[in-house]
């Protein structure tokens, strides 16, 4: 028998980051193989990727990445797209037959643009327009899954170890400012494509490691301003509350940190700065159905940015290091190595303290 020491026990899934701050094209292949080191983390029911800035020809159209079960499904729901979007391109996305890879569903992307027409007459800016479309299809377009529907941005995501995605999904030949990765252990929820990470709304895209204990009364809350959790799994669920909370409500990135690994309520007390000890004090008490309880390390990916942000006690590894102008973030040091050997002040953030980098303004 294997003693205490003996064995590894990995935390389950595997999570990794890399941003160029200058707003330089990195291939995706950069975190597909960073995820090698921690193959242990994974057991190969989902890995997945989301990639800034990979459509530059198409940056002002979003790019709806799609999983479809059949032909018949995809053309029903493509009518549908037709009632409200321009679309402009419509294919597969390619991919590379690998026999670590199988079962794959139709796999397609659009191009679209709502038309202005319908946003006028539902009085809709287009983020709220696209975002209740995707809700729409996902909860009620049987065998039709809206994984990704950012602009200039894409989520690639599958049942596999993570390295594999990568090299199904051809991420050698994309080109972006910054990439997001994971790898899936899932624990209470099934392992299946739409259930792999990343998962997206709009330009939001999360990549999470650990276990959500507040999922239900986080759910039945956003749930009540027209998010539709169907892609069984607790992760979802955090997508929607960042698209909530910085979108609708207009938070900052520190502000919605705040709310969903928000400090202790003694801890807000004995802040000195009786502005900052009121701003937590407001956020606490405005939005306590979306504090996220267990434990958690995120990476939340958007237009011109990352953040990465643990849970207040910090049950979950995190480790950031630097480069030139490239931020790199992952549960170990060792992916981090693998994406830049000579990578610099490696530290780890502490528990609900976020991490945020941005590229510098127009250059993505």
């Amino acid at each position: 028998m294997e003693t205490e020491g003996q064995v590894r026990i990995p935390s389950g899934c595997a999570i990794a980051a890399v941003i160029s701050k200058a707003g330089r094209g990195m291939p995706g292949s950069i975190v597909s193989e960073a995820m090698r080191p921690m193959h242990e983390r994974s057991n190969g029911l989902g890995g997945g990727f989301a990639g800034y800035g990979i459509y530059p020809a198409y940056r002002d159209f979003y790019a709806l990445h799609m999983f479809f079960d059949c032909r018949d499904t995809r053309k029903s729901c493509e009518a549908f797209l037709k009632e409200s979007f321009e679309l402009v391109q419509s294919e597969l996305i390619p991919t590379r037959r690998i026999p670590s890879i199988t079962g794959e569903p139709i796999i397609w992307r659009y191009f679209v643009a709502p038309l202005p027409s319908v946003l006028k007459s539902l009085q809709l800016d287009e983020k709220e327009f696209v975002a209740r479309t995707v809700m729409r299809i996902n909860a009620e377009i049987q065998g039709a899954f809206v994984f990704s529907s950012g602009k200039n941005m894409g989520a690639f995501k599958a049942v596999g170890y993570p390295e594999d995605v990568g090299e199904f999904y051809r991420l050698e030949e994309y080109s972006g400012y910054a990439w997001t990765a994971h790898g899936r252990y899932p624990t209470n929820t099934p392992g299946w494509w739409g259930g792999a990470h990343p998962f997206t709304l709009l330009d939001w895209s999360v990549v999470h490691n650990g276990e959500i204990s507040s999922y239900d009364a986080n759910r039945r809350y956003i749930e009540m301003f027209g998010y539709k959790c169907t892609l069984q799994t607790d992760t979802e669920v955090i997508t929607y509350m960042m698209d909530y909370l910085l979108r609708v409500q207009g938070l900052t990135l520190e502000e919605a940190a705040g709310v969903i690994a928000a400090p202790f309520w003694s801890t807000i007390g004995r802040k000195a700065d009786a502005a900052d000890r009121e701003k937590h004090l407001c956020l606490r008490k405005m939005f306590p159905s979306l504090l996220v309880t267990g434990p958690f390390s995120i990476v939340l990916g958007f237009t011109g940015g990352l953040m990465a942000l643990n849970d207040r006690l910090k049950l979950r590894s995190m480790v950031v290091g630097e480069k030139d102008d490239r931020v790199f973030v992952a549960s170990e040091e060792a992916a981090i190595r693998v994406m830049e050997p000579e990578a610099e002040n490696l530290w780890a953030p502490s528990g609900g303290e976020p991490v945020i980098v941005r590229v510098k303004e127009g250059a993505y």
